[in-house]
């Protein structure tokens, strides 16, 4: 049953630096309350959200040659027939506890609002935030800046649990609740198809992009070009779903949210300090 942990515990670790920057070095400075934050965060996404939009023609009308690429772009002066991602993305809202980020002061919880752009459902399983996603993504800034690409053509394994873990948890590495909660809004693809040449293809795989807080993300974090309390955006091709079973007590790890709230990591049944999704000593 320690072994158990250890396990998870590990596997946790190499998830969260998947997702990290190339530059190796990361900073921390005091974090600011939540709610002050939030209103800048918030007021740069909505600009954001009325001045763009994506090429969401291309996919009622595409090509034989499209690619099913989410392309962002700003509206111009004599674009006024595009549809703004304002009205086309679905608002969100997730709980962020100040004792997630050290925050001095009494306990408060803080409601953030990740915007979902909902481009392709998928007609595969649905996931949670305890699955495992088989996912190509993209990361970048508002004002456009790529901090990560590179699963873009080699599609990574993300634990979805594992991202929501606090800044203040024993497992957190690099926290970003938003990529959970928007990744488990899709569903996957076909079955996989394998090819001749020994690769593999994947059909009707979901499709979508999010946009969320910087309390949702890497929050008063600073890692290569993203700043401390700075929005993150995510475009994302989710290919194949995993129900997980992290701690191997027969019981899968979201059925262990037991308080039903999208949130694994405060769910502590025996008061180990494990939550109960990592702890098979839990039931």
């Amino acid at each position: 049953m320690i072994m158990n942990r250890i396990v998870a515990l590990l596997a946790l670790v190499v998830v969260l630096y998947s997702c990290n920057n190339d530059d190796g070095g990361a900073t921390i400075e005091p974090a600011k309350p939540l709610a002050e934050i939030l209103v800048d965060d918030e007021a740069e996404i909505q600009e954001y959200l009325k001045t763009h939009y994506y090429n969401y023609e291309e996919f009622q009308s595409p090509t034989e040659d499209f690619d099913y690429k989410i392309d962002v772009m700003e509206i111009g002066e004599g674009d006024t027939d595009k549809i703004p991602l304002i009205d086309q993305m679905t608002p969100i809202e997730v709980d962020v506890p100040s004792s997630h980020y050290f925050i001095d002061g009494p306990e408060t919880t803080v409601t953030h609002t990740l915007y979902f752009l909902e481009v392709r459902e998928g007609v595969g399983d649905a996931l949670s935030v305890a699955d495992s996603a088989f996912v190509r993504y993209s990361g970048n800034l508002i004002d456009g800046t790529i901090f990560d690409d590179g699963s873009e053509d080699d599609p990574v394994w993300f634990d979805l649990a594992s991202l929501q873990a606090p800044a203040t948890s024993t497992f957190s590495g690099t926290p970003a609740r938003g990529f959970s909660e928007g990744a488990s809004l899709l569903k996957g693809g076909a079955p996989a198809v394998i090819n001749e040449d020994g690769t593999y293809s994947v059909d009707d795989y979901g499709i979508g992009m999010f946009i969320f807080p910087s309390g949702l993300g890497y929050y008063n974090l600073t890692s290569g070009v993203i700043h401390a309390y700075t929005p993150l955006i995510f475009k994302l091709d989710m290919l194949a779903i995993k129900q997980t079973d992290h701690d191997g007590d027969g019981t899968p790890s979201i059925e262990e949210d037991t308080n039903n709230d999208g949130y694994l990591f405060n769910d502590d049944a025996d008061g180990d300090t494990f939550p109960d999704y990592l702890d098979s000593d839990s039931n």
